[in-house]
């Protein structure tokens, strides 16, 4: 019994035994001035090196004479969030794949997903915006501008308020955004088995980068300009002039509203 103890205590140990895989914050370095307006649904991407988009978690492991930080990440995120004018709107939610966290060491991503995030039942976690946000003083040049979102942080079945303050920057026809949200991760039922010698740290950070690209409507308007085409043709064809006047109306603005799509990507 007392060997059995000693080896699981010895697998959770390697659980946070080197630094493991970190989600960095965002790069504007190589950022180009805003080519669209902020306005619109935008989806979480996976953008482009260095700004892919990932979440992770990083803690502190606290031993007798040593103490090492670890961290883990997974690029499993996707979500959307909606702009109306300049207003971020309440509803936009992410979720992350928690069954896809890496470590970077094959036994701890088993050991991270099972035995910490008990992935079986709790598969993902999730982000909700719970409050209208004002996006306007976000810079459209290419820097970094400072924006609060408030909302639900949701890890392993348990929901908690929170307000990260999120870097983004309007890169181009992208948004890219970044968090460091410190948290306690018993809030959430984070635990470890009480009888190994390591500590983890109650607190840790939450690390966040996303990339979010509007969503294209171009399929659809397409779609819609064909099916109009086809039946005002057809009502033409059987001399229904009003519906054939209604129908030239909608094929016209279907085109403007393509060519709109296309002008501000």
């Amino acid at each position: 019994m007392l060997l059995a103890i000693f080896a699981l205590g010895t697998v959770v140990m390697s659980l946070l035994s080197t630094p493991g895989v970190h989600t960095p914050e965002l790069n504007a370095d190589n950022a180009k001035p805003a080519s669209t307006d902020v306005g619109g649904e935008w989806q979480v991407v996976t953008g482009d090196a260095p700004n892919i988009s990932s979440v992770g978690f990083t803690f502190d492991e606290i031993l007798p004479s040593d103490k090492r930080t670890t961290s883990g990440s997974t690029q499993a995120v996707r979500g959307t969030i909606t702009v109306d004018d300049v207003t971020l709107q309440p509803g936009g939610r992410i979720e992350v794949d928690m069954t896809s966290i890496n470590t970077d060491t094959q036994r701890r991503d088993v050991n991270v997903r099972t035995k910490l995030f008990d992935t079986d039942n709790y598969p993902d976690a999730a982000f909700e915006v719970t409050e209208p946000v004002n996006l306007s003083a976000l810079p459209d040049d290419g820097s970094v501008g400072m924006v609060t979102v408030p909302g639900k942080l949701t890890i392993k079945g348990e929901t908690r308020e929170v307000k990260p303050e999120f870097q983004a920057v309007r890169d181009g026809d992208k948004l890219t955004v970044s968090t460091v949200l410190r948290f306690n991760r018993l809030d959430y039922g984070v635990k470890t088995p009480e009888f190994i010698a390591a500590k983890v740290s109650e607190e840790g950070d939450l690390n966040v980068l996303f990339d979010f690209q509007k969503a294209s409507i171009l399929p659809m308007l397409w779609l819609r300009l064909v099916v109009v085409i086809g039946f005002t043709i057809f009502v033409a064809i059987q001399q229904m002039w009003l519906i054939t006047a209604i129908g030239v109306v909608l094929t016209l603005l279907t085109g403007y509203q393509i060519y709109h799509a296309y002008s501000s990507r």
